[in-house]
């Protein structure tokens, strides 16, 4: 167990691997150095309280954190990077793209675009018949239809672009003119050095993936040794104490909430004093808040960059539904009963009675809102998929939240503003305006 708290520095450094999982000396100067710095107390505290690898390499100037879990979340993955913020979830043959763009530049570290394109697709086409390849054509011909050739542009794009945004790739010119223009080209530029450090599993082929079905492909890629890929090796480590308590501490780390109580063992590691002390401490190196109540941990990051510890950040509408189904969530009378799509729309549309003009593009299809505004809540831990389709269940994390609805403000007046004029009126707000107050205290 590792009692030392890191500096500040340190602390910052660590919080933003656990985010992006990779910093570069070119990209990053100034965490590098904090890293290089405390590369001893860092690697000892990944790898004693969580298990997961930190990888250094000084010829290259990289470092990158291995990140491992029995458990990982259903729910995420790389989302598309898009001009407004990050976009949907990568697709599979948009991961499938990435991987054998990642093998051909680590063949040729520089590449131009249309051989780089061109070596994909003789991939793709020697083993899509086998099944084990999706068919990749970007080029309307017989059979190929024009809307399914840009699909695949499209796909191509998205998997160039999460390796730009990852730092493992530059080009020298824009990726889409390329693709949409015949007579343009660009050169693609890796390193070799950072792709050898971007697999943090054991070899695929070693592991047999092909003789293992689907649902044991997770359990083996997260082993740290081939014994461990074994799915009944995985659940007694699961069920060990040193796995109960890696389990406990990564969820810490890497999950906006936790129930402490979901352990094999009858008392959970986090219930214990130990436990708590040890996930506490680990939770300050990261530069994590906690509140901590008997049935529900919420770990939210003060400093932001986290997918699902930034909530409730942002004016979006889905994020302001989400506030709003939130605030309905503690005044049912069963909170933590499910709740269906039906009740969430009924709800967004009462409203909408009260605002007509919040969510009008949402007017004619609630639904689509509904499910955005109980995704925000899943990201946060606060909903949890239920058994039976397009319903909820609320977690615990709920009663740590107070969330004041204000829309019934008076009409903003026109001419200059208060600063300017001195004057204290209140104006009428013309969007659903939600705030969570600073301090939330456990119930």
């Amino acid at each position: 167990m590792s009692d030392a708290v890191f500096d500040p520095e340190a602390a910052e450094a660590a919080r933003h691997l656990t985010i992006v999982r990779r910093i570069s000396s070119s990209d990053d100067p100034v965490r590098y150095r904090a890293v290089l710095a405390a590369r001893h107390q860092l690697a000892g505290v990944f790898r004693d309280e969580l298990g997961w690898s930190l990888v250094i390499q000084d010829m290259a100037g990289l470092v990158r954190l291995h990140k491992r879990r029995d458990d990982p979340p259903s729910n995420r993955g790389p989302y598309l990077p898009r001009t407004n913020g990050p976009g949907a979830p990568a697709g599979k043959l948009v991961l499938v793209l990435v991987t054998l763009i990642c093998e051909q530049l680590w063949r040729r570290p520089r590449i131009s675009l249309r051989e780089l394109v061109q070596a994909v697709a003789q991939v793709c086409a020697a083993e899509s018949t086998t099944g084990r390849l999706p068919a990749f054509r970007i080029v309307a011909t017989d059979g190929v239809t024009k809307r399914e050739a840009q699909n695949a542009r499209q796909d191509l794009s998205d998997a160039l672009k999460l390796l730009i945004a990852d730092g493992e790739i530059t080009v020298d010119a824009d990726i889409d003119r390329a693709l949409a223009d015949e007579q343009a080209d660009c050169v693609v530029t890796a390193n070799r050095d950072s792709l050898a450090t971007k697999i943090a599993s054991l070899s695929p082929s070693l592991l047999n993936l092909s003789d293992r079905p689907p649902h044991e492909h997770s359990t083996a890629l997260t082993a740290t040794s081939l014994p461990d890929a074994d799915t009944h090796a995985a659940l007694e480590r699961a069920a060990s104490v040193e796995g109960r308590r890696l389990t406990a501490l990564r969820r810490i780390a890497d999950d906006p909430g936790t129930d402490p109580g979901d352990d094999p063992a009858p008392l959970g590691y986090l219930a214990t004093l130990s436990g708590r002390e040890r996930a506490l401490t680990l939770a300050a190196n990261l530069g994590l808040a906690v509140t901590v109540r008997r049935d529900w941990w919420e770990i939210t990051d003060p400093a932001g960059g986290r997918a699902g510890l930034v909530f409730p950040q942002g004016r979006r509408t889905t994020r302001q539904a989400a506030l709003a189904l939130l605030a309905e969530l503690t005044q049912r009378p069963q909170p933590d009963a499910a709740i269906p799509l039906a009740e969430i729309e009924q709800m967004l549309q009462n409203i909408r009675t009260d605002l007509p003009g919040w969510a009008s593009s949402y007017a004619a299809n609630l639904a689509l809102l509904a499910r955005d505004a109980a995704a925000e809540l899943i990201d946060a831990g606060l909903l949890t998929p239920a058994s039976e389709p397009d319903q909820w269940l609320p977690t615990p994390g709920i009663h740590l939240w107070r969330v004041q609805v204000r829309h019934d403000e008076p009409a903003r007046p026109a001419g200059p503003s208060p600063a300017q004029t001195g004057d204290a009126q209140h104006w009428r707000a013309d969007t659903f305006d939600l705030f969570i107050p600073a301090t939330q205290e456990p119930q």
